[in-house]
């Protein structure tokens, strides 16, 4: 294994990362720009008002895309075991 199959791999690493946590960050993303619009608009400036819905949209989201991710990973643990003695 030389130096451009690790970081091949290390790359494929961080792009499972980003796939499977993009749900929860645009869910996260939409609701705070949405709740800071209306505290914008409505001049009531408490932060304990934003944290909430942020924190149950990513908990919906999370809860929805979790079988999702769950297939994505175990394909790509799959994929990457069976990668082995080829990069060996």
């Amino acid at each position: 294994m030389d130096t451009h199959d690790v970081v091949d791999v290390g790359r494929e690493a961080l792009a499972m990362a980003m796939l499977l946590s993009t749900p929860m960050l645009v869910t996260g993303l939409v609701i705070g720009l949405v709740v800071g619009l209306i505290q914008a608009l409505t001049q009531i400036q408490e932060q304990s008002i934003a944290l909430v819905p942020r924190l149950v949209g990513v908990l919906v989201a999370f809860s929805l895309t979790l079988p999702w991710a769950i297939a994505q990973l175990q394909q790509y643990v799959h994929d990457l075991f069976t990668q082995i003695p080829q990069r060996l």
